[in-house]
């Protein structure tokens, strides 16, 4: 294996839908959050580490609305095993792209075919001392797109800190460190690797929660460039200094509480809204993200809506069931 070969740009890796947040909350947050201080099992799926026992018995359903008819379907489930202290949680995350029309070469419909990815993991988390805890996360990857599949195995690595005294939760993850096990036409290609690191800080006399997660850390230049269709067109390259490099790797989240059943949620991914941006033309809301959250005893009920470009966005619904409540 070449670790160089890990440090991609934009689409150039495979397995992409594995970035595609999995959660409303998560959605909400920006895309991204390795450190979110919450009792929603969704966010150890982006962090192994923040799997914790009392999410044992919890039952996570998610449904993504994206255009043109794909479909995105999320479910997850927790436990606690006693005589190991340790904490489990298995997952399925799968993608339907539609029906798609088979041709051959010379355009002759041949017939159609349907494309989809899919995900099944296996994560496992246990406490050390007082307020540390690891975990990790392997994960089988399948995608089918006609005559064409491929298959790959990922593992995700994560710690985290916590001082419940201070409501601060630190986060750190290594993503989607694997292989293809087959590939889809004898070239092998890389899995969309990740180093991020979060901070999480819940104000003690304010009903309001704020995060901060960097990604990408392995590589500082994130942003894609097309070079020369930015001359072509605006007559400029298109590069950027330190500083807006710096801050593309940034994702940034805020959250307020009403009583303690409803949570409203607004995130912003830096680097979304940079390589979403059309440029001279107004972007709006392009790389915020607004959720809304109601935490009843035995039930969260979970809606987000992201936006990527001006009027162009998602919609997630997600369930989570406290089962053993």
């Amino acid at each position: 294996m070449n670790p160089v070969l890990s440090q991609t740009l934009g689409g150039n890796a495979v397995y992409n839908f594995l970035k595609v947040p999995g959660s409303p909350q998560l959605s909400a947050l920006g895309g991204l959050s390795t450190s979110n201080i919450s009792r929603d099992i969704s966010l150890s799926a982006h962090n192994p580490a923040l799997l914790r026992e009392d999410m044992h018995g919890q039952l996570l359903a998610t449904f993504n609305l994206f255009y043109a008819g794909i479909k995105n379907m999320h479910a997850m489930a927790g436990y606690h095993y006693k005589p190991w202290k340790t904490n489990f949680a298995g997952s399925i995350n799968y993608f339907h792209y539609g029906d798609a029309v088979q041709t051959d070469p010379s355009g002759n419909v041949l017939g159609s075919f349907r494309a989809n990815d899919y995900s099944i993991s296996v994560s496992a988390s246990r406490q050390y001392l007082e307020r540390w805890y690891y975990g990790a996360t392997i994960r089988f990857i399948g995608s089918n797109y006609g005559m064409y599949t491929s298959y790959g195995l990922a593992l995700d690595v994560g710690l985290n800190y916590i001082d419940t005294a201070n409501l601060l939760q630190i986060g750190f993850v290594a993503k989607n460190m694997g292989l293809q096990l087959k590939t889809y036409a004898g070239t092998g290609e890389d899995l969309p690797f990740d180093l991020q690191i979060g901070i999480t800080k819940r104000l003690l006399k304010a009903p309001l929660q704020f995060s901060f997660t960097a990604q990408r850390l392995h590589q500082f230049d994130i942003l894609y460039q097309d070079t020369t269709f930015n001359i072509d067109n605006y007559g400029d390259a298109g590069k950027d200094g330190f500083i807006t490099n710096l801050f593309r790797h940034f994702v940034f989240a805020v959250q307020g509480y009403v009583g303690d059943k409803v949570e409203l949620t607004v995130g912003y991914n830096v680097l979304r809204q940079a390589e979403l941006s059309v440029t001279n033309a107004s972007n709006g809301l392009t790389g915020f993200s607004f959720g809304v959250g109601v935490l009843l005893k035995k039930m969260q009920v979970r809606y987000t809506r992201s936006q990527y470009q001006n009027g162009v966005g998602y919609n997630q619904f997600g369930l989570n069931i406290e089962l053993s409540k």
